[in-house]
């Protein structure tokens, strides 16, 4: 079935009209679209790739948004793709400018690793991120002093500038969650699903624990924002094979996109067939956890073992 021209270059008006969306996931937005494009004309990446000169890796990654985009590149893979609608070709080819362009994020650079960059991209276009965490707090939820403790034990972080400008990353980073309605992006949906031995690892002294679990009940009063603990007496659960996240966009033009951080490396899923296990999984979770209502009774047991 081949898609509309008016109704595609409708679907992009809408998305740029209504989110700022970032660099990050508009070139996802322009990648996906290309992808989509390919797709319907049957032509192999291998192919699409010899029409701009490059390998078909290339493709890939830009179909990905992985890497910036050449107007002329674009240009004649729309060619090949048999795009002759004027206003879909201008309006595809007016997301590059935006698509290329750096977000806030690059001012850390030289401690942010290139991997992760992509991440905070994506994190900042979300509409709806959740969340599951057996070895800290997720990052979203961290108190100053915690995720210093925690950016500390990190080989990449070997001065003490080096750890205040991840800190202050971090804490950047958390700024979108109290966004409110009229923001040009409201803040998003964070549900997190925390692993009880994440409040037994004490990162810091007892007074660091003490306000990270003080700052996680104030949180979990936030409108916007769930947390669960994943207790001991859960047993077994399907996620045991690590912490990941899921974030969902405000328009439909976009998949789902799971993250699984690595020691040194990162993955990103938006194939409906890997991001769907990972959303059963997390169903199962907030199923089988103790309920959000008892989140904060939870963690005020924690209160006491680290009183001292």
């Amino acid at each position: 079935m081949v898609a509309d021209p008016v109704e595609n270059h409708q679907a992009t008006q809408d998305f740029l009209a209504n989110s700022s969306g970032g660099p990050t996931v508009l070139r996802i937005l322009l990648g996906t679209q290309l992808r989509r494009l390919r797709q319907e004309k049957n032509i192999s990446r291998h192919d699409a790739g010899y029409a701009i000169r490059a390998s078909h890796a290339k493709i890939s990654r830009m179909e990905l948004g992985q890497v910036s985009f050449k107007r002329r590149d674009v240009d004649d893979l729309l060619k090949l793709y048999g795009v002759d609608d004027r206003e879909q070709r201008e309006a595809l080819l007016g997301l590059i400018s935006s698509a290329n362009a750096q977000g806030w994020w690059h001012k850390y650079g030289d401690v942010l690793p290139h991997w992760f960059g992509v991440y905070v991209g994506l994190e900042e276009a979300a509409s709806v991120i959740r969340t599951f965490e057996v070895q800290f707090v997720p990052g979203l939820l961290q108190t100053e002093g915690y995720a210093r403790s925690v950016i500390r034990l990190s080989r990449t972080a070997t001065s003490d500038d080096d750890v205040n400008s991840r800190v202050n990353m971090r804490m950047h980073r958390q700024r979108r969650l109290s966004d409110g309605p009229d923001a040009e992006i409201p803040a998003p949906r964070l549900w997190a699903v925390i692993d009880e031995a994440v409040l037994h690892r004490p990162y810091g002294d007892s007074k660091v624990m003490r306000e990270q679990i003080e700052h996680l009940i104030e949180m979990a009063r936030r409108p916007n924002i769930t947390i669960q603990i994943a207790t001991f007496d859960m047993g077994g659960h399907p996620a045991a094979g690590g912490p990941f996240s899921i974030m969902r966009f405000p328009t439909p033009q976009l998949p789902d996109v799971v993250y699984l951080e690595q020691l040194n490396s990162a993955l990103y899923f938006d194939k409906y067939d890997d991001t769907s296990g990972y959303a059963q999984t997390m169903d199962h979770l907030a199923t089988q956890a103790p309920l959000p209502a008892q989140t904060e009774g939870i963690l005020e047991g924690f209160l006491e073992r680290y009183s001292d």
